[in-house]
């Protein structure tokens, strides 16, 4: 077993060659197909939300996150990193961030990972990973835009 997790109905997918299981193998395969590239951050945004529209009229908001993780060093300092994400969000879910998200604002957001790569100006290919916000979850106190 890879790790024990609390959930009784995802403890089977961290064992291996089970003889039987309460999911069945079907429900095994489905929970196991939507676990896949499943990211979910709470974080403050580090910027307010840069809307764009398409040609055919789709909305789109790009905005970054940060994650704190805080821990304490072998001299008993307590050492807090932080990492960036940046996010896209589509359609409705844009319509959303650029309503009520702002600067310093906690929130939570459900994704996936997306890879994508472009040629800048100088002719290097440029590398990028983004989340592709699926929901998000607005936190802390309410603020008005």
């Amino acid at each position: 077993m890879f790790c024990q997790l609390t959930a009784p109905w995802l403890i089977e997918i961290t064992k291996f060659k089970t003889s039987s299981s309460p999911l069945g193998d079907g429900a095994k395969q489905k929970l196991m197909y939507a676990l896949k590239n499943k990211v979910q951050l709470i974080g403050n945004l580090g910027n307010a939300p840069e809307i764009k529209t398409t040609e055919s009229g789709k909305k789109l908001a790009r905005f970054s996150m940060a994650t704190n993780e805080s821990y304490r060093n072998a001299k008993g300092e307590k050492i807090t990193e932080t990492q960036w994400h940046n996010l896209v969000a589509w359609g409705k879910v844009a319509d959303i961030a650029e309503k009520f998200l702002i600067k310093g604002s906690e929130i939570a957001i459900e994704g996936k990972l997306m890879n994508r790569s472009y040629t800048d100006k100088a002719g290097v290919k440029k590398y990028i990973t983004e989340v592709q916000v699926a929901e998000v979850l607005l936190l802390g106190e309410k603020t008005s835009k």
